[in-house]
């Protein structure tokens, strides 16, 4: 049986986090790496829990950054909602501000 290919979709929140990352070369790890999200996300990264329950995490550039996404199966698609730097504690982390773009109602 072919394996089914997803969709990757990026919300205008996880573009513009993407477009400020400063370094091109990390811009484009990232960028590739969500785009392997195409195969088999639900095999990637590992799903969140609490507030951010539904989603997923995975790990680009080493440990640092982090690629938040949801998967639509019944659409064949992957949502990358936000990417960003993993600094517990900072309020610039990329899973508090994913809680807070939750919270606005800006995550579905």
């Amino acid at each position: 049986m072919a394996e089914v290919a997803y969709v990757v979709r990026w919300t205008e929140t996880a573009v513009e986090r993407l477009e400020a990352i400063s370094d091109a070369r990390v811009r484009r790890i990232v960028y590739d790496r969500a785009g392997a999200l195409a195969r088999d996300p639900e095999r990637q990264g590992k799903a969140l829990l609490g507030e951010l329950d539904g989603f997923r995490s995975i790990r680009a550039v080493g440990q640092r950054y982090r690629i938040i996404y949801r998967v639509q199966r019944q659409e064949i698609v992957v949502i990358v909602v936000t990417v960003g730097l993993r600094k517990e504690g900072d309020k610039r982390d990329v899973y508090a501000l994913a809680r807070k773009l939750l919270k606005q109602g800006l995550l579905k």
